[in-house]
């Protein structure tokens, strides 16, 4: 079973809600900046944030969940945090955070205290993400968790605001 909740220093990471739409589609699922080597494009309209949570909600919890990021000090959703359980001696993950956010180490947080709970479970043995190529951030922040970097996968995503093709991504993982 996955979590219900993660809490860090600045951050409280609990379970998506439906209530949460207006404050994801405002904060961030609009900006292309964003988005931009997501696997989804700018929502357009509130009942796209909408759908979206309820396919997260419908995922089941021991398979998958998506944690909203609250930050502590503003007491308001700023990002959002997936962690999927492909299989069951690993765990894969990804994120989003509002770009006013960005630079700040958040995201760093979410990540490491996320890896430092899949390393103390007994059947953990892998925890990782993938990110394109040309997103050093992203990078950064998983090398800054702990996660090393073990490659290059080869055409592995369509990140649909750059293109049709899929592209190559980095693979990081921490394992034990």
């Amino acid at each position: 079973m996955l979590p219900d909740r993660f809490e860090t220093e600045r951050l409280i990471m609990r379970p998506i809600a439906r209530g949460d739409g207006l404050a994801i589609f405002a904060g961030y699922a609009q900006d292309l900046e964003v988005v931009r080597y997501l696997s989804w494009r700018p929502h357009r309209r509130l009942a796209e944030t909408e759908s979206y949570i309820d396919r997260c909600l419908m995922a089941p919890a021991t398979r998958a969940r998506t944690y909203a990021l609250i930050g502590r000090a503003e007491g308001r959703l700023v990002g959002a945090f997936e962690l999927r359980r492909p299989e069951p001696h690993r765990l894969d993950c990804g994120y989003v955070l509002a770009r006013p956010l960005w630079g700040r180490g958040l995201m760093t947080e979410a990540l490491a205290e996320t890896a430092r709970w899949a390393m103390s479970q007994d059947d953990v043995w892998r925890i990782g993400a993938v990110c394109d190529i040309d997103n050093p951030a992203s990078a950064r922040v998983m090398e800054k968790s702990g996660l090393a970097c073990e490659g290059i996968l080869r055409r592995w995503l369509v990140h649909p605001n750059l293109g049709p093709a899929p592209r190559d991504c980095f693979s990081y993982a921490l394992i034990r």
